[in-house]
């Protein structure tokens, strides 16, 4: 009932956000739903249904990823309703139970709505080309897919509740965050970038396919060596966690020597929110390399693409932007005491907008290079 009277007072895009969760776990439910009707349908195949399973997984931790940036943005984007949470007595633990109990709300009813068209359709109402993927012919154990679906909302919520600090549940207790980083947090990036590049070079040298098993890839992409996929990991991950820091060496070059208003508040800026919009930024720009280099395969060997993956890569990439579109929202929000501060003092708004467009322009430059050489080196390693 407290959660029907939170919808009650939503607006439009925390209406948005709850519909994308339910919508984001109900697909996630009939990945997992269409896996346990192939495992019924063929008892005999262990190992393909335990692959099957496997890859309900990307789909899953995609969800539990925008869970956790919109759980964390809520506080700051909606602190009003912090604030009335906080008056009535509620405290840091129990609002943070409160955002993953809204969370895994949203992912329960979407996964409920699909069993629900499960049900549906494997009686008799599903033509024979559905019957494998529904289990049709054998009987459902009642335990099956409540355990399953039981996972959807269960890993959205932890990983809600784990997103939001302490510090930031209750209106006041936020703690400034640093902008800069470490030694560690370069040396590990650079060292992991510089291992795959040597691990690609070897697994392209002339007779390299020769040597050792070919390892096949799923969806369809054909087969590659363990050099050339241990490569690509470690350079993919290495750029990905480049992305921060490359955002905010990008802010100081902004602001480098004697800048204009215009790049100093771009800078100042891209340098303030690079450790905050580094990591969706990063899996974002991953997934749509993995994606792009899966189309330009399939484009060059017809026949081979899968509509499975590519369903799921559709469920990783929107999940992935929205999370994105999030912390946005939610940076915005954190600045917007700023902007209003500079617009008292004078500041003409088209100088403010051209801030924005400035940090988009460096922060779309940083993704280009980094999504661009992930997607150079896994078109590499394909053969």
């Amino acid at each position: 009932m407290f959660y029907l009277r939170l919808v009650r007072g939503y607006r439009a895009l925390d209406l948005g956000r709850w519909l994308v969760t339910a919508l984001a776990g109900a697909v996630v439910a009939a990945f997992l739903l269409r896996a346990l009707g192939r495992a019924m349908s063929d008892p005999a195949a262990g190992p393909d249904a335990l692959v099957r399973l496997l890859w309900c997984l990307p789909p899953l931790a995609a969800v539990a990823w925008f869970a956790a940036v919109a759980a964390r943005a809520l506080p700051a984007r909606r602190a009003e309703r912090i604030t009335g949470l906080a008056t009535a007595g509620a405290g840091a633990g129990r609002i943070r139970a409160l955002i993953a109990g809204e969370v895994a709300f949203a992912c329960g009813t979407g996964a409920g709505l699909t069993l629900l068209l499960f049900l549906v359709l494997r009686n008799d109402i599903a033509g024979p080309a559905l019957a494998d993927e529904l289990g049709m012919g054998v009987a459902l154990p009642a335990a099956a897919p409540v355990v399953l679906l039981a996972l959807v909302p269960l890993t959205a919520g932890l990983a809600a509740a784990g997103a939001v600090p302490h510090a930031e549940t209750l209106p006041g207790r936020s703690r400034p965050e640093p902008t800069g980083f470490g030694p560690w947090r370069l040396a590990l990036p650079l060292g992991l970038v510089v291992i795959g590049l040597a691990l690609e070079l070897i697994a392209l040298r002339p007779g390299a396919a020769a040597d050792g098993r070919p390892v096949h890839l799923p969806a369809g992409l054909g087969t590659t060596s363990t050099a050339a996929l241990g490569g690509w990991a470690a350079s993919a991950l290495g750029l990905a966690m480049l992305t921060g820091p490359l955002l905010g060496w990008a802010g100081r070059l902004l602001a480098l020597g004697r800048p204009t208003p215009l790049r100093l508040l771009a800078g100042r800026g891209l340098t303030a929110q690079a450790r905050r919009l580094g990591a969706p930024l990063a899996v974002l720009t991953l997934a749509l390399a993995l994606v792009l280099t899966t189309v330009r395969y399939w484009l060059g060997e017809p026949g081979s693409a899968d509509l499975l993956p590519a369903i799921e890569a559709g469920l990783v990439l929107g999940c992935t932007a929205g999370a994105v579109a999030v912390r946005l929202a939610e940076l915005r929000a954190d600045r917007r005491g700023v902007g209003e501060a500079l617009l008292r003092l004078g500041a003409a708004p088209r100088l403010l907008f051209g801030a924005v467009v400035l940090r988009t322009l460096m922060a779309g430059t940083v993704l280009l290079v980094t999504g661009g050489a992930t997607a150079a080196l896994a078109a590499a390693g394909l053969r």
